[in-house]
């Protein structure tokens, strides 16, 4: 009788694990949306910009260049007896090939980053599914009691 009078008033164990599930339940379920809705985010803002914004882009450079470099031909042309505007003109050819070839190093530049940024994030979600696995280890230690 006394036993159970004293366990029923000073053992909180049943209760603290049940509110220790439940706290942990809650936690995992809300993070996990929120994460799950950033990740949602960044995958529509990375289409968008595939599909949309960078076509686009290319699109107003490619029209603005080609627009470029054929006025450029045509006042070679019409100045074509004037040998500074020649020289001129294989000195700008040399610019573009420069920066074409600029461009070229950027674009493998941003690709490696790219890979790294890919890298680091793997690594970091290998890292977060470890330290919860290692949670998980410690939660069911004090599951027991």
């Amino acid at each position: 009788e006394a036993g159970e009078i004293h366990s029923r008033l000073l053992d909180h164990r049943p209760v603290i694990q049940g509110e220790i599930r439940y706290f942990i339940k809650e936690f995992e379920e809300k993070r996990g949306l929120r994460e799950l809705r950033v990740l949602e985010n960044m995958k529509n803002t990375i289409f968008e910009t595939n599909e949309h914004i960078l076509p686009k882009c290319e699109q107003a450079m490619h029209d603005n260049l080609h627009e470029t470099f054929k006025r450029c031909k045509q006042v070679a042309s019409y100045f074509s007896c004037c040998t500074s505007l020649k020289s001129n003109a294989d000195k700008l050819r040399a610019g573009d090939e420069k920066r074409v070839a600029q461009w070229e190093t950027f674009m493998k530049d941003q690709e490696s980053k790219r890979a790294e940024v890919d890298e680091e994030h793997r690594k970091a979600m290998q890292r977060l599914k470890e330290q919860y696995a290692h949670m998980e280890k410690e939660l069911a230690k004090y599951v027991s009691f």
